[in-house]
């Protein structure tokens, strides 16, 4: 009975990202099939700023929240309220900041991002998976929906404010966690170690996994054109990462409840394994053929796809160690992906274009892995 439990918990969660994926996906290639690249990386250079934005706002992070809502300790209402505040303070400095068409609309999706993050890490942290399963396709519906309508209503500039509204109705969850459970500030301060490495992991794994401070980089350096082909690569390595996502979504709660996935965990570097391979010498082709405006996009996916096999061993040891709150770890672990990510970005960037940009994705997920595994053999 208790495998059959989890292949229905994971189901639920894995039903409805691999859906939601294919939707948001979907929209986005639609979208780079009609406009310019130039414009498809200035979207996705405003979304870095507000991912970023985002990211230091959010005090609670899902990994902490998943931990303590598995663990039964209702910390949720004093980590949202933080993060909120925080939220709201830095969509008015980046409204300040950045001033251009996209402000508002940069200021609102960045609000959104965090009450999209609380929401899930509580309904994570429950094991409510199958309300996950909801709340995620509908999200992901709204993107399709809006995404398509503000496009051909409004034109390109409309696209951040769309998906910003497809985020809007997690605040029900929101509220209802506040109105279930009281704002204890002495909670935070009992658990403030872990708590406040779990945020420094979220800042450096922010930036590299989120893959904002790649977007912030590429444009500046290689101009909105390149930003726009690497973007939608990414959007190819997303597609490829689906699984992996999943079983570390799923995974995180059971090793924070103590219960150990052996078998699952080498089924899912095997698959990572095959879907690299697959990668490689299957997206290219399709970005070829139905992609013709981002031609440049096609050997740097051939070199990201490599980046599924090490990003998948590194998702499974982070459950580990967040699950047995061994978060310095990950900290130390994100800050060395984000140095080589950040020096290679730079430096083979300047060099070889949009392929040492490639290739400082696969480096610093490899340095990454590399030091987890041994951190992993040595405990």
């Amino acid at each position: 009975m208790a495998g059959i439990k989890k292949i229905k918990d994971i189901s639920a969660v894995g039903g409805a990202d691999v859906l939601g994926t294919v939707m948001s996906a979907a929209f986005w290639f639609y979208l780079a099939s009609q406009i310019d690249p130039s414009l498809y990386g200035e979207i996705f250079w405003f979304l870095g700023i507000a991912g970023i934005f985002s990211t230091i706002a959010l005090f609670g992070t899902v990994n902490t929240l998943t931990v303590y809502a598995a663990k039964k300790i209702q910390i949720q209402s004093t980590l949202n309220f933080i993060s909120l505040s925080a939220s709201v303070i830095l969509s008015l400095i980046v409204i300040v900041l950045f001033p251009s068409f996209y402000t508002i609309d940069v200021g609102i999706i960045l609000i959104a991002y965090v009450i999209n993050t609380l929401a899930i890490g509580d309904l994570l942290g429950r094991k409510q998976y199958t309300s996950y399963s909801k709340y995620t396709l509908v999200q992901k519906g709204l993107t399709l929906c809006l995404g398509f309508s503000f496009f051909y209503l409004f034109g390109y500039e409309s696209i951040i404010f769309a998906l910003a509204c497809s985020y809007m109705f997690y605040i029900k969850r929101i509220y209802s966690i506040f109105r279930e459970i009281k704002i204890d500030f002495g909670l935070i301060k009992q658990r403030i170690g872990f708590i406040t490495n779990n945020y420094l992991i979220m800042l450096l794994t922010g930036a590299v996994g989120g893959g904002q401070i790649d977007k912030i980089i590429v444009a500046p350096l290689l101009g909105f054109a390149i930003l726009g082909n690497y973007s939608l690569a990414l959007q190819v390595i997303n597609m490829m990462m689906i699984f992996p996502s999943i079983f570390y979504k799923y995974l995180l709660p059971q090793e924070s409840s103590g219960v150990k996935n052996k078998k699952p965990k080498i089924i899912v570097i095997i698959f990572s394994i095959s879907i690299s391979v697959l990668g490689i010498f299957i997206a290219p082709t399709l970005i070829e053929n139905f992609f013709p405006k981002f031609i440049e996009a096609v050997d740097a996916i051939k070199i990201m796809s490599l980046v599924v096999i090490p990003v998948s061993i590194a998702l499974i040891l982070e459950a580990e160690f967040l699950g047995n709150e061994r978060s310095k770890i990950v900290i130390i672990g994100a800050g060395i992906s984000l140095v080589f990510l950040t020096i290679g970005m730079i430096v083979l960037g300047s060099w070889f274009g949009i392929i040492g940009v490639a290739w400082s994705l696969v480096i610093a997920a490899t340095a990454k892995t590399s030091f987890y595994l041994i951190k992993n053999f040595i405990l």
